[in-house]
This record gives C-alpha cells, structure tokens and sequence, in this order.
C-alpha cells in the first residue's frame, strides 16, 4: 500500500477524442491552462501532448510546445512537467503495398521525436520502450531506437518515464538499466487498457509490478470507465496514479469530465483510502528530478 501518492494528470493526449469532448484541450493556451488547473486540483505532475490547434489532431511541432511550456513556467503554479516523447511512431501499412506507410503514418527517427525535450528540457519525458498494436495500427519503436532515445535523454538530465504495455516491455527495460542507459531508481508507468495491449484489470497490474526492479518508482492507470479503479488498484498494490481526458472524457456515466476534476476525483479516493497526494516538490525529491 501507497500511502504517499503522486498524481499525474495527462490533459489532452493523441487520441481520436477532439470531437468526442468540445472542452478537450488543444491550443497550447488550452493545454497550459489544463496543466495549471490539473495542479491547482492536487496533481504533481503534468503530461503533455500538444495537437493541431484548427483540427484538435494529434501533433508533434516544436513551437506548440514551446508556448505551452513557457506558459506553465511563467505561471505562479508549481507543478511537474513531463513531456511525451511517444510521437512519431505510428505505422498503418498501406492496403495496396504493406511494405510502406498509408494514411495515419507517422514515423520519426529518435532525434526528431525528442526534439522538444532537448530544447525545452522538461524534469520528466516518456519513453515508451516497445512496439505494440493500437487499435488498427501500430506503435514502433525498435531496440536500437529506443537505445538510442534513452541516451540521449540520459545525457541531458531528463527523468524517463518508462511507458509499458506489455510484460516484454518491461523485460527490455530492465535490459536498458543493465546496460546503463537509464539510471536508477528507474520510473515506470504501467498502461492498461489500450486496444490491443494489455486490459486493465487487477490481475495484469499485479503482475506487471511483481516484474519490475526492485527499486523502481511506478504508477499505473486504466482508460476509459476503469480509470477510477485503477487509481485504488495502484495505490493498493504500492503505486502512484494518474488520471486525466487523455485516458478517460467522463466524470461518470454522460457526465463529460474537465481536468480538475477527474484529479479531484482522484484525490478523494486516495484520501479514502487513508492517503494523502504529494506536492511537487515532494515528487521531485521523491523521484530525484532536476527542477526546471
């Protein structure tokens, strides 16, 4: 049992959800303010991605980040900023030639999705260390990439949030922390949920902890109508949580949901449970992250 919780608050995210929820953020205004509301609602930590501010699609361009992190640091709201590093490799086989891309690709190399970290150096930046099917796609992120990816976010002092999906995920984690490419104590946060990767149940969480180092810092979440129980199923299997509209638009069932309150929400039932939420500043003592 997690009595000291760090809550993470994933404000926008990359999915198909800009026409589900017409409050969802994505101006860079809009993430700034989401992160500075989801802070002020008892979040430690910030996740961000930043979308095309005319469609609300998923994006990756520099200057979108930039003013959503100069926005958050000119703020008199303190709160940790992790910064996704998972765009740029999604992969759709074209129906006509399966050896190449179609519509919805996106492959980058490692320095082009970590771009915006190197620049904008945050404390926190993800590192989703394996390829996996989404939905009616692909995530691709080989070995030799992801080596890659954690080097570099090594050398500039950023924090990396092991992202994993699947058991192997983990497996190759612990390779990268063998080889010296992460530093410890290592910080994971275990995905559930996502089509097709592992479902979000107390049986997957559990074994997905027994699997990490022994040192390791980790939270764990659900999408959608489990991103509730899952914030009580990490924190009493020894966990952190996040939640937040990347995951999850509903407060309840019909009930569109903001930021503030799905870490409201949170924050209740982690106090339920004899808890109490972490400051930022106690987070970066806790994970040993260089304040910005």
């Amino acid at each position: 049992m997690n009595y000291n919780v760090i809550v993470t608050c994933a404000v926008t995210g990359a999915g198909d959800a800009a026409g589900k929820h017409p409050r969802l953020p994505k101006t860079p205004e809009e993430i700034a303010n989401a992160a500075i509301e989801a802070a002020q609602a008892g979040a430690a930590v910030a996740h961000i991605h930043v979308r095309d501010p005319e469609t609300g699609e998923a994006a990756r361009k520099l200057e979108w980040y930039e003013e959503v992190v100069e926005r958050i640091r000119a703020s008199s709201t303190d709160v940790v900023i992790n910064l996704t590093a998972g765009m740029g490799g999604d992969f759709v086989p074209h129906p006509e030639d399966p050896g190449r891309g179609g519509p919805g690709t996106d492959m980058a190399t490692p320095a082009e999705r970590l771009a915006h970290v190197e620049k904008l150096l945050p404390e926190i930046c993800t590192l989703d260390v394996g390829t996996q099917n989404y939905s009616n796609s692909a995530y691709v992120s080989t070995p030799e990439m992801l080596r890659e990816m954690a080097k570099k976010i090594q050398s500039w002092g950023v924090k990396p949030e092991i992202e994993v999906f699947e058991l192997g995920h983990i497996w190759f984690a612990k390779q990268l922390l063998k080889e010296g490419l992460i530093d410890t104590p290592p910080l994971f946060q275990l995905c559930m949920g996502i089509p097709w990767t592992a479902e979000a149940n107390t049986e997957n969480m559990l074994a997905f902890r027994n699997m990490l180092p022994e040192n390791a810092h980790w939270a764990g979440f659900g999408i959608s109508r489990m991103q509730m129980p899952m914030v009580a199923q990490a924190m009493i299997l020894g966990g952190n949580v996040r939640v937040g509209l990347e995951d999850n638009l509903y407060l309840e069932k019909g009930v569109l949901a903001s930021n503030g309150q799905l870490v409201e929400r949170a924050v209740e039932i982690i106090g339920r449970l004899g808890g109490r939420v972490l400051s930022p500043a106690e987070t970066r003592q806790k994970l040993a992250l260089n304040k910005r």
